[in-house]
Formats: C-alpha cells, sequence, structure tokens
C-alpha cells in the first residue's frame, strides 16, 4: 500500500516547520534542521531509506530538498527510478520519472536559483566578516584549547601517547588538537 511521505527541513534550530506542508495528509513526515547544502541530513538519510514503490514523497518547495542543483537532479532521479512521486507544493511540480522536458527545464531552474541563492548567501556572509574584522568587531572563533592545554597535549605526545587518547581527555576530536598543535 502506498503512503505519503513528508519530507521538512530548515535551516536553524529556532526556524518553525509548521508552515510547510501544512493540512496535507502525511503517513510519515521526517523534520531536519540543517542547512541544505549538503544532502549529509540524518533525517533525509532516514527519509530516503524508508520510501518505497509507490510512494509519494511531499516536499514543501525544491529548496527544501536541495540548494545545490546536481544534488537535486541527484535526488529526484535516485527517487523516481524507485517508483517514488516526488510532490513540490509551492512550486505544484510533480515528479514520476515520466516527466515532460518543460517540467524537467523547470526543475532545473529553480534548482540554479537555489543554488545560486545559497551562494550569494556564502558571499554577503564573507564580505560582512571581513568588514567586522577590519573594523576589529571580529575575532573569530574561541579557540577550543587553551595555549596551557596544547602545551599539556604536546608534552603527553612528545612523550608517547596516542593523538587519539588525548583528544578524547581534552574533549576535542583529534582533527581539533592536531590544528591545535600546529599553531
Amino acid at each position: 500500500m502506498s503512503k505519503n511521505i513528508g519530507y521538512i527541513r530548515v535551516s536553524t534550530l529556532d526556524q518553525n516547520t509548521g508552515r510547510q506542508l501544512d493540512g496535507i495528509a502525511l503517513d510519515k513526515v521526517f523534520t531536519d534542521k540543517a542547512s541544505g547544502k549538503s544532502r549529509q541530513r540524518p533525517q533525509l538519510t532516514a527519509c530516503l531509506e524508508y520510501v518505497r514503490d509507490g510512494d509519494t514523497l511531499h516536499v514543501h518547495s525544491i529548496d527544501r530538498l536541495a540548494r545545490n542543483l546536481q544534488d537535486l537532479l541527484t535526488l529526484i532521479s535516485d527517487l523516481t527510478s524507485r517508483a517514488v512521486t516526488v510532490q513540490f507544493h509551492k512550486e505544484g511540480l510533480i515528479f514520476t520519472g515520466e516527466d515532460s522536458p518543460f517540467q524537467r527545464l523547470q526543475l532545473q531552474i529553480i534548482g540554479s536559483v537555489a543554488e545560486f541563492e545559497r551562494a550569494m548567501i556564502r558571499e554577503r556572509q564573507r564580505e560582512g566578516i571581513a568588514l567586522a574584522k577590519k573594523e576589529g568587531k571580529y575575532k573569530g572563533r574561541k579557540a577550543a584549547l587553551s595555549p596551557a592545554q596544547v602545551e599539556e597535549a604536546r608534552v603527553q605526545i612528545n612523550a608517547g601517547a596516542k593523538v587519539a587518547q588525548v583528544a578524547r581527555e581534552l574533549g576535542v576530536s583529534r582533527q581539533t588538537l592536531y590544528s591545535s598543535l600546529e599553531r
């Protein structure tokens, strides 16, 4: 028996998911509170594993599924090849795998706009950080380890301790420890 599955995504923890897919009868909903810049989202992964042949995946809008054109096209292709229908409510588009060339063009245009928006957000963010640094208002992220902790870690590692163990003791990742030791 086919099911109506919902996928909802917001970028931050404090954003409201209520307006997405409101009033649509769904059998199961997967909700991510994460950026759409990557496909590496826990609930998206779970949703993709859950949907089956004959199901319909409901998504509020194309940019909720992906902010990258290649990811969007790959997701749609993967789902429709498994006989999963994908419906985007805001745009009024439904993809079944037997889509018209015009519908495919619409998907590519809207996906390109979402990717462009993401690039513009990143550019404005970089410009804002550069301006704040110039004005002395941006100091960057606080160091994960104090100079004393880094020195203690260096002593332990030079004495033969494993980096992974020292990192665990300090409550940081190995990469954070390596980066701190390089400074």
